[in-house]
């Protein structure tokens, strides 16, 4: 049986959450979505939580709340999903993108200030495969700028820096709890933010705009969460920092026999950050021939991002043509290898031998 590159951890508690929500006949934003939401405002450290359908529905939101729209520029990096882009271009505003840090592939602080202009209105950053950014070389270049500061922390449930909790830095931050994440609810996702305004109009932008039953005093939208996603999330956050813990244990195993290997660079993490692995990204030369020895060895894998955003057909067609260096050596060189907190030992063992059999036969 090959070993997966991710696995949801579902169980019974799961099952059961969602059994008792479809025996109440109450299956749309309801209560278990309001326990959802302070729960996870608790864990993260903020004021306010607000669920909704997806993560990308989350930046959204989050940069409509925060009234960027068309004219203004927000700074972001060019290696991640393309969805922390697109959000910039769903409210009418330019994606800038900005060169990444070599060793965390996270953005760069310091080209970031090349980048602001009199346009720039916002810094989004991603804290990539659980890895949290520099917030606070950041954090100070968006307040000394009047910037918001926008996180993407769809893949850092539970990740810290310096003590605090990713989502609880910047101006307001978004996760995803798609299936293949360190928590999930199938498709869901959290808006979060310590500002009681910003909440508000969050809350109007997810609901058609409504401000009481019928009332719609602003353009809005169906973004809300269920209560069947919600009751997952509830199980799920309360088991987050165990199955994290987990995955920080398979990556120490990684990091301890992989680096032995000349060929393979590990992932680097600063002692002041609680990297959370939602993925375990190794960097070698040979990938899509090691990539292809792995799979035909049982092993799956995946490459976390095969371009940089500003490569994609999409973005080519608006016009960008730039070349950023350390975003373009990341995606020809990254690749994903299985670190979920269902691996056993034998797994684990299995990966890393096969790792060494290859090099070892090249």
């Amino acid at each position: 049986m090959k070993i997966p590159i991710s696995k949801p951890v579902i169980s019974e508690d799961e099952i059961n959450a969602v059994r008792q929500v479809l025996s109440s006949g109450y299956l749309a934003y309801g209560t278990k979505a309001r326990e959802f939401e302070k729960m996870f405002a608790r864990y993260i450290g903020v004021e306010y939580a607000i669920s909704i359908v997806n993560g990308t529905a989350a930046l959204h939101t989050a940069l409509l709340a925060l009234g960027i729209g068309a004219g203004d520029e927000v700074i972001t990096t060019p290696f991640s999903f393309v969805a922390s882009s697109n959000a910039i271009l769903y409210v009418g505003a330019k994606p800038v993108f900005v060169d990444i840090d070599p060793e965390t592939y996270n953005i760069d602080p310091e080209k970031i200030l090349e980048k602001i202009n009199n346009r720039t209105k916002a810094i989004l950053v991603v804290h990539l495969y659980g890895q949290p950014c520099e917030m606070r070389a950041i954090k100070e270049i968006a307040e000394d700028h009047g910037l918001f500061l926008v996180e993407d922390a769809s893949q850092a449930h539970g990740a810290e820096y310096r003590g605090l909790k990713v989502g609880s830095i910047g101006d307001v931050a978004t996760f995803s709890f798609y299936a293949t994440k360190n928590m999930t609810t199938g498709e869901g996702g959290m808006i979060t933010t310590n500002n009681e305004e910003v909440s508000k109009r969050i809350r109007l932008i997810i609901n058609h705009g409504q401000s009481n039953k019928y009332t719609h005093v602003s353009l809005g939208y169906n973004y809300r969460l269920t209560d069947i996603q919600a009751s997952i999330g509830i199980q799920q956050l309360k088991k987050l920092d165990r199955l994290n813990e987990i995955r920080i244990r398979n990556a120490g195993f990684y990091n301890e026999r992989l680096s032995k290997l000349s060929n393979v660079k590990t992932p680097y993490a600063p002692s002041y950050v609680k990297h959370v692995y939602h993925q375990y990204v190794i960097q070698v030369h040979e990938r899509d021939d090691l990539r292809e020895f792995l799979e035909d060895n049982g092993i799956q894998t995946a490459i976390h991002y095969p371009l940089p955003i500003y490569k994609q057909p999409l973005y080519r067609e608006l016009g960008y043509d730039i070349y950023l260096e350390h975003a373009e050596e990341a995606s020809k060189h990254v690749l994903s290898i299985p670190v979920h907190p269902l691996l056993t030992e034998e797994d684990l063992n299995k990966v890393v031998n096969k790792i060494y059999e290859y090099y070892e036969e090249g």
